[in-house]
């Protein structure tokens, strides 16, 4: 965990810098150097320390959404936690071959399946309480959260040579992307809520007119779900011929919302409308490019493994020392205190000490 992300970084926040550095190890990147820890073995570090926070205290498992419990929403079981760490787990799997890994995978998503997490006709809600031991669900849609449990599948059934239950899985999972592509609403001012049943991917749940409340974060949606689309056609090749055509129109659409700015070319957030719609941000850019990158899948090899050409190094014990690290219990000591931070302290102490009674004598006199 980054010195700088001690006292607030979620198991979601977490979980996306694996990813980073799965999708390093999966690319062939190479390892740092010298004594810095390789791509693979970050990765395996963050399912560790996941692997620990698993909390079968409450709900039967799950991950809490924050790793602290001074922070909100420690009692919190979402879906970007726990279907993340799941499709870490299936993507250690695959590049590994390590069973310990996947038994994780059919865990955790097991876990999400049998909660109210996922509905029987695989719409996927946002979260889930401890507090009323997880018996109903947070009914609110993002993109992220269904694309983390399809690429989690996809890998899954590459993994396992296109198991019946994992194809059934991603099939599922597929149909309930359904719900986030829509048709042109056209150039309509004030804009209007666009017709479902298109193929224009849009985040229903902020970004429609009649509700427009999409924070900082959540225009950056679109950019993992169009990711882990493209992906899912690598590892499970069967969802071409439903993914393509949508990140195709998805793409277009998207393009021509890229004419905003001063520069003329930021791009927007409601790609199912004719004309730029006024937004702009790292999120839009974000969904923008990675909906245009998504296209070119078919002309990049899939992910590799340890056994065909993958090089990253593993360390499979990185990470185990959990949560308290070596140098305490408590997770925000980073490092052992030396002399010159104890003679900086002493002199930092003296001055304030000087300062109040200096006040002090002012005061009295």
């Amino acid at each position: 965990m980054p010195p700088n992300q001690t006292k607030d970084e979620g198991n979601d926040d977490q979980v996306f810098w694996a990813f980073s550095a799965m999708t390093a190890a999966e690319l062939n990147f190479p390892d740092p150097s010298g004594d810095q820890p390789s791509w693979l073995s970050l990765a395996q570090a963050v399912f560790n320390l996941q692997a620990n926070r698993w909390d079968d205290a409450a709900c039967g498992g799950g991950l809490r959404w924050q790793i602290f419990p001074l922070n909100a929403g420690y009692d919190y079981k979402n879906t970007i936690s726990t279907g993340g760490f799941f499709q870490l787990s299936a993507r250690l799997a695959r590049y590994t071959g390590n069973a310990t890994y996947a038994q994780w995978a059919e865990k955790s998503f097991t876990w999400m399946k049998q909660s109210p997490l996922i509905s029987s006709n695989w719409q996927v809600w946002d979260g889930t309480a401890r507090g009323n031991n997880c018996t109903d669900a947070d009914h609110t849609y993002w993109t992220y959260n269904v694309g983390t449990l399809l690429a989690g599948a996809s890998f899954m059934y590459n993994y396992t040579n296109g198991s019946s239950v994992w194809q059934e899985r991603v099939s599922g999972l597929l149909n309930g992307t359904d719900v986030f592509f829509v048709q042109s609403a056209g150039a309509n001012n004030p804009p209007v809520n666009p017709p479902p049943n298109g193929q224009i991917m849009s985040e229903v749940s902020c970004e429609w007119p009649a509700k427009e409340t999409c924070n900082a974060d959540q225009p950056s949606f679109k950019a993992y779900l169009s990711r882990w689309m493209a992906i899912s056609t690598q590892m499970a090749p069967f969802t071409t011929d439903i993914i393509m055509p949508r990140l195709q129109k998805s793409a277009a659409a998207a393009a021509a919302q890229c004419i905003g700015g001063q520069a003329g070319h930021s791009c927007g957030r409601r790609w199912y409308q004719t004309g730029w719609d006024g937004f702009t941000g790292v999120g839009e850019q974000m969904s923008a490019l990675s909906v245009f990158q998504s296209n070119l899948i078919a002309k990049v090899n899939p992910p590799v493994t340890q056994i065909k050409g993958g090089t990253s190094k593993p360390n499979p014990s990185a990470g185990s020392g959990g949560d308290s690290g070596t140098t305490a219990t408590n997770p925000i000591v980073t490092r052992v205190i030396s002399t010159s931070d104890k003679a900086g302290a002493g002199i930092l102490t003296a001055l304030t000490l000087i300062l109040v009674l200096g006040m002090t004598w002012w005061i009295i006199v």
